[in-house]
């Protein structure tokens, strides 16, 4: 069963549904997997608690 572990700042539902939709589609297409054996993790992480070249993101 495929786990996906997705690491991103936060985003409204609607994004996250589409999100996961895509990547759980995209293991369908390409590893011929059912849908139901795939599982995405989001993990959020706010602005403020994470960095780009040196720089906060929240900057």
């Amino acid at each position: 069963m495929p786990v996906v572990t997705i690491q991103q700042g936060p985003r409204d539902i609607e994004l996250k549904r589409r999100l996961i939709k895509g990547v759980t589609d995209a293991f369908v297409d390409s590893l011929g997997v059912p849908a139901e054996s795939v599982q995405v993790w989001i993990q959020e992480t706010p602005p403020e608690s994470w960095g780009v070249a040196g720089k906060l993101t929240a900057d």
